[in-house]
């Protein structure tokens, strides 16, 4: 299995996961001749993909969904609480294909396990994508970290994670009041602090690459993140090396 952070931020979420011949995505939220730019940088093509996989109905996660299902004929697989938040703005779909959130199900080399966040929308999921007897984790968008996710995540050996923004930063930084209450609340988004703590509680998992996702390019740094990765982990060599995903551009393809 391989996959692709083809960028991360509040500006655009997009990540690409392949076995086999079959190829998708977890979310879509760039234009599509922007995601389509994205992969031909990893020397793939949207026209390789078979289907998309919806996290929540915000916009940096769905805004190139509907255009590329629609060109590329790709069914669009989401909980109904967010299919139906996101209808509107998805417009038509070539395929609506619902799963149940905390129900496994197969696809084409594939086994899906949707599971629950905890961020301000209708039914917002992270996924583990296990194929070939390796598995991913997805979390972003989360305000606090649950025992389900360390149950699940902690089995992985590749892993997604936010990281979203650093207290000091954010508290000091330009965004009104209410927002601030909003990234930092249990419904809102990951600090580096505790990004870096649950990082060291899979110390003696499988974990074998950190990715760490959705940096807010107002309230973080990357030397930000990775040092507080580095501080939790106390230079325990068990730690994998993290890796800051970029907003602007794709990350590097990831064999696991």
């Amino acid at each position: 299995m391989k996959f692709c952070v083809l960028g991360s931020g509040s500006r655009g979420n997009c990540t690409y996961i392949e076995t086999g011949n079959t190829s998708i995505l977890i979310d879509a939220g760039f234009s599509g001749k922007e995601i389509a730019r994205r992969l031909a940088l990893i020397n793939r093509s949207p026209a390789q993909l078979r289907a998309i996989f919806v996290t929540h109905e915000h916009n940096d996660h769905i805004a190139g969904v509907g255009v590329l299902s629609r060109r590329f004929q790709l069914p669009v697989y989401a909980n109904i609480g967010t299919f139906k938040a996101s209808e509107k703005k998805l417009g038509k779909v070539f395929e609506f294909r619902e799963f149940c959130t905390g129900v496994t199900f197969p696809f084409a080399g594939f086994e899906i396990h949707p599971f629950a966040v905890s961020h301000d929308t209708a039914d917002p999921v992270g996924f583990v994508v296990q194929s070939d007897g390796r598995s991913l984790g997805y979390c972003t968008d989360t305000g606090r970290i649950t025992k389900l996710m360390e149950y699940l995540l902690g089995r992985c050996h590749g892993l997604i994670l936010e990281a979203n923004h650093d207290p000091g930063m954010l508290q000091d930084g330009p965004y009104p009041l209410a927002l601030k209450q909003r990234v930092r609340s249990n419904m809102g988004h990951l600090a580096n602090g505790d990004a870096a703590c649950f990082v060291r509680s899979l110390e003696k998992g499988p974990l074998q690459t950190l990715v760490l996702a959705h940096l807010s390019e107002t309230n973080n740094h990357p030397d930000l993140v990775v040092q507080a990765i580095q501080d939790a982990c106390n230079g325990n060599c068990c730690c994998p090396e993290p890796l800051p995903a970029s907003q602007a551009s794709p990350g590097p393809l990831i064999t696991l």
